[in-house]
């Protein structure tokens, strides 16, 4: 097998193999402090240009918040107490706001309105229904919106004209009615246009044109073999429409195609994926995202000489990604780093003057107690190169040898990457080494690879995870009687499958929100993943055919007897995509095996956590549960001291 792994950015770890005796303490935070940390989102401008609107969890939960760039100050746009609130962006001309939410994590979002008054108005009244905001017409005149209020399976896309919005029942119509579960990708500045995608398997799709004054629609993605298309969007001439796609490649490049001839170019393309593409409001620039090896690289051209505008340097951080202003005088740049969590500047591109306006990290954590990750790979069983994400404790040496947790992304096909995330950091600063493994099917090294596990889950992919032990035992400074496997959803599931297929490999489990049961999990999706349902069916299997077979075996539910190992499980009450019942099942199913089982609920959480107090409460109790279970111990702190 051809090596899949570019070794463009292999890093040679400092000190991972180091047999120093060199013991270096630092302060054991708690993960309250942690949670001081604030996590940023968003960061679109206001029409004149002098706010940024952000969303924020400073309050305990998401809100939107809005900060004057010229002094700094932020003042807060919303006031939730119970949903987190996401802004979505300023209105085209004024200082209203579109932010959307859900209930309880039940991702049936609701689209609102904040006047400038600070009235809240529900532009989708309803329930059960799934919401979403599209953007705004070029025209500035109407906002577009995705819901699935007329069939539950589809998106439609629809009109609401702003002029009305202040009326009791706004002016709104279908531009796109979805019958035949496409997704719009990309409308033309004109709105004659359509890019449509189809997903025929997880590997292979197709590519529309669809013209709303004819109202035909053109397959415009023939081709040999695989390929996805993602459309990114058209130019201005309303001609040409620029796109991702691998198709004829490993990796995703962007392409254009003219819409008249049909002619079509390679735009941009390197060897790692492009994950988005846009041009500034008047196609001044070109910002184009590279997933880099598990960190995003952004770019930005300037169009009329095609050469790289140099972003200043910042220290500490990486710029993760961009937003330019209507003038294209000014971008906001967010950026990331794994050891804290993000912040956002505004960069000038006529003076050149850089301006930070967040300070995201609790000022009682000291940023060099905190540990960045660091790429490595490692051979796994058939000598296939795994990449990996490995966060080593500063305590750790030789002499004073800590324990390790392998962590399963979620997905399938999904990622770890250098980005922040407070329990990785939280661990590792009470002495756990944590290897972020990205086992075969894991998206970002080319297709060949995101392909290899394809209705082999809980086989080969698990087998990576159980090599990632072999990593560890090389850096000369894990306790190799202790190593654990961790993960959520797709790695709740890894998770399980470890402690079910591979009960001697790990010495216990944490599975937060994860699929135990794919025959329940793969019949029971949401409604409006119909357009996903066939390519989801390709990669893991039909459960209404003879897959049926194959998911039963490899579902962890149905082999709880295998289990020896101490558990621990994390639900949403609310979760959709991994129902309550599956963990419910699965705890019972290893508790009568007699094996220590530690089962958390949360009654106001879906498929993952929104809320300070609920993942303060949870990841708290997953230390605890190590500190027992792993590291043989009590833990250091106590619920009741407000310590976890």
């Amino acid at each position: 097998m051809k090596n899949l792994i570019p070794m463009l950015a292999v890093l040679a770890l400092i000190g991972c193999t180091s047999q120093s005796n060199e013991v270096v303490e630092v302060p054991k935070y708690t993960i309250n402090q942690f949670y001081e940390n604030v996590n940023i989102g968003g960061g679109s401008f206001s029409p004149d240009e002098s706010k940024l609107m952000i969303n924020s969890n400073e309050s305990g939960i998401y809100n939107v918040y809005e900060i004057d760039i010229a002094t700094g100050e932020k003042t807060q746009m919303t006031n939730s107490t119970q949903e987190s609130y996401f802004g979505q962006s300023y209105f085209p001309n004024d200082n209203r706001f579109v932010y959307s939410f859900d209930e309880g994590g039940n991702e049936n979002f609701k689209i609102f309105m904040m006047s400038t008054e600070g009235q809240p108005k529900d532009l989708t009244p309803g329930d059960s229904v799934r919401n979403g905001f599209w953007g705004w017409s070029r025209d500035e005149q109407s906002m577009y919106l995705m819901s699935n209020k007329r069939d539950p399976r589809f998106m439609d896309i629809y009109e609401m004209q702003i002029s009305s919005m202040d009326d009791e029942a706004p002016i709104s119509e279908i531009i796109y009615q979805n019958n035949d579960g496409l997704n719009v990708g990309a409308i033309s500045p004109n709105e004659r246009f359509y890019a449509l995608t189809e997903n025929i398997t997880s590997a292979d799709g197709k590519m529309y044109l669809f013209d709303r004054e004819t109202g035909e629609k053109t397959d415009i993605s023939v081709h040999e073999g695989d390929a996805t298309y993602s459309p990114q969007f058209f130019g201005l001439d309303n001609k040409t429409l620029y796109y991702n796609t691998d198709e004829g490649a490993d990796f995703v490049y962007l392409a254009k195609r003219d819409l008249e001839t049909g002619t079509v170019e390679k735009v941009f393309e390197t060897n790692w994926d492009v994950w988005y593409a846009y041009d500034s409001w008047n196609e001044k620039y070109r910002v184009i995202g590279v997933n880099q090896d598990a960190k995003t690289v952004v770019k930005i051209f300037e169009q009329e000489t095609g050469e790289e505008v140099q972003l200043p340097e910042i220290e500490g951080g990486s710029i993760s990604s961009v937003n330019i202003s209507k003038s294209e005088n000014l971008a906001r740049l967010t950026v990331s780093t794994s050891a804290s969590p993000s912040n956002i500047y505004v960069y000038n591109f006529e003076s050149g003057e850089l301006k930070k306006l967040t300070n995201t990290l609790n000022p009682e954590i000291d940023a060099n107690h905190l540990v960045e990750g660091t790429v490595v790979r490692y051979k796994s069983f058939d000598g296939l190169e795994i990449p990996a994400i490995y966060y080593q404790p500063k305590q750790a040496s030789a002499d004073n040898k800590v324990p390790g947790l392998v962590w399963v992304h979620g997905g399938p096909g999904g990622q770890s990457r250098l980005s922040y995330f407070a329990l990785i950091q939280y661990l590792v600063n009470h002495g756990y080494a944590i290897l972020a493994v990205n086992n075969r099917g894991s998206s970002g090294y080319g297709k060949e690879f995101n392909h290899l596990d394809d209705k082999n889950h809980g086989d080969k992919d698990l087998k990576d995870c159980v090599a990632g032990k072999d990593f560890f035992a090389s850096t000369g400074v894990i306790d190799m009687d202790k190593v654990g496997i961790i993960g959520g959803s797709y790695g709740g599931y890894m998770t399980m499958a470890a402690l079910t297929f591979e009960p001697e490999a790990f010495d216990v489990g944490v599975n937060i929100f994860g699929v135990t049961n794919w025959l329940r999990t793969l019949k029971s999706i949401p409604p409006y993943w119909e357009s996903f349902r066939k390519a989801l069916y390709d990669e893991l299997g039909d459960p209404t055919t003879e897959d049926s077979v194959r998911l039963y075996n490899i579902s962890p539910l149905f082999h709880t007897q295998n289990v020896t190992k101490p558990l621990m499980v994390l639900q949403g009450a609310n979760d959709v995509r991994v129902l309550q019942v599956e963990s419910d099942e699965i705890v019972a199913g290893v508790k009568a095996n007699g094996v220590p089982v530690e089962y958390v609920i949360f009654d106001d959480e879906g498929h993952g956590f929104r809320k300070n107090e609920n993942a303060i409460e949870g990841y708290g109790q997953i230390k605890v549960f190590l500190d027992k279970y792993l590291k043989g111990e009590g833990s250091e702190e106590t619920t009741a001291a407000g310590g976890l």
